[in-house]
């Protein structure tokens, strides 16, 4: 059985790829149980030295990988450019994890305690079709650098950077069987790794309804496993902000990867007296985003990665959805679909509860502070968000009361590879990158030994 992978810009077939069966999968991972237990054993430095040999192969093929991207998934090439970057990144900061990986030593009566962290063994990543380069080295970096091995599974429909990166980690000198990339269809690899008695472990980035799926999985072996889910973030902009930065960066924070981002700010919510005027700056500012064919080196948003994506962006449209201007984009061949902005009538409209994945923005008044944090806090979700305000103090009072993961004052960023990234409530469980990352892939074994 095999996989047709199609471009999304233009809709021509790139190729297929040939999908794993249970067998398959079975076989990779008593494969990856066997590498494992050699790797385990390399001195911390050796695991360290390998991970930068790996990060070195990285950086020779970044534009590769970019160009693998740019056609497997519509991203524009300098947002490719730099996911593969930061591949190589995170492989170089995690190089250092096992020479960090510390146990303790605790004082007690009668002798010595001492906690050594211990690998899980075979640990399974299962990453989305949004950002396929960078969230699957969130997973196997930091695992592999606690000693463990890595069966990952990419999206069916855009496999092709983790491909090559399983590829380039072998080049460079991983164990064979370590690092293994296993395509196929979700009910059949990623189901096996969660009811594999061999896989330790499950990190999983996704929708939050398979996630509930995957954690009621795990929950049968009492199998640990690390969720980032779903997001419908807010951008929080006061009155006394500077709106014309809040407005000048608000299409970043929805439009970038087409709105196909689990930290997206889909949610701008303005304090009411300023309203009017943020729509205002904001309408350029939207109307200014290039959208086009991503191999061209000026375009800032490409296509939707699928014309069942596509379908499912167009429906919250479809429902009577209040726009109040729009970008452009291509006519077509392609998913391609302009930056939108909402007026919704209602807090409770779909288009305000629900994550859209796609370029679709809702811009929603509020009356006071006390107001706009239980506005922020009315999600089921809690991954990220902004808050705009030239009071220290209210950004501070703010930013405690919001209900995320990971939140930004006069800025957009949520991810940096040297700090923790996860979502409350159902936005996930657990906690990605930082330096305690690798951690997350240990077991805490104690041991006491009697003086006499």
């Amino acid at each position: 059985m095999s996989t047709t992978l199609i471009n999304p810009a233009d809709e021509t077939v790139l190729g297929t790829v040939d999908a794993f069966s249970v067998e398959q999968a079975d076989e990779a991972i008593a494969r990856a149980a066997a590498a494992q237990r050699n790797w385990a054993a390399l001195a911390p430095a050796e695991r360290g030295a390998a991970l930068r040999r790996f990060a070195t192969a990285v950086d020779g093929a970044v534009e590769e990988l970019a160009q693998l991207e740019v056609r497997n998934s519509g991203h524009p090439i300098g947002s490719a450019r730099w996911e593969a970057g930061h591949v190589r990144d995170v492989l170089n900061y995690y190089a250092a994890a096992p020479e960090r990986l510390l146990g303790k030593q605790i004082p007690v009566a009668g002798g010595i305690d001492v906690t050594f962290l211990e690998p899980l063994g075979v640990v399974g990543v299962i990453v989305p079709w949004n950002f396929p380069m960078t969230i699957a080295s969130w997973g196997f970096a930091p695992a592999l650098a606690a000693g463990n091995a890595v069966v990952l599974k990419p999206a069916e429909w855009t496999p092709l950077t983790a491909i090559r990166l399983a590829e380039l980690g072998r080049e460079s000198g991983l164990p064979e069987h370590l690092f293994q990339v296993l395509p196929g269809r979700g009910a059949v690899v990623g189901e096996r790794f969660v009811t594999s008695e061999l896989v330790k472990k499950i990190v999983f980035t996704g929708s939050t309804a398979v996630g509930k799926r995957v954690m009621a999985g795990c929950a049968a072996q009492v199998k640990p496993v690390t969720l980032e889910l779903g997001g419908k973030s807010a951008n929080l902009v006061f009155a006394d902000s500077d709106l014309e930065l809040a407005a000048a960066t608000a299409p970043s924070a929805v439009f970038d990867n087409a709105g196909q981002d689990c930290c997206a700010r889909s949610r701008i919510l303005v304090e009411r007296s300023v309203y009017d005027r943020f729509l205002e700056l904001l309408e350029p500012a939207v109307k200014a985003v290039r959208v086009g064919q991503p191999a061209d080196e000026a375009t800032e948003m490409g296509p939707l990665v699928s014309r069942r994506h596509f379908d499912s962006v167009q429906s919250f449209l479809d429902e009577d959805a209040r726009i109040a201007f729009q970008g452009s984009a291509p006519a077509g061949p392609g998913f391609w679909m302009p930056p939108t902005v909402l007026l919704p009538a209602s807090r409770s409209d779909r288009v305000v509860t629900e994550e859209i994945f796609g370029p679709v923005v809702s811009v929603l008044p509020f009356d006071d502070e006390a107001d706009a944090i239980a506005l922020a806090n009315s999600s089921i979700y809690g991954l990220s968000g902004s808050i705009f305000t030239r009071d220290l103090g209210r950004a501070l009072r703010v930013a405690r009361a919001v209900e995320s993961g990971n939140l930004s004052v006069n800025s957009h960023s949520s991810v940096r590879y040297s700090t923790p990234f996860g979502g409350f409530k159902q936005s996930g469980l657990g906690r990605e990158l930082g330096p305690d990352a690798s951690e997350a892939f240990t077991e805490t074994k104690n041991v006491f030994f009697a003086s006499s």
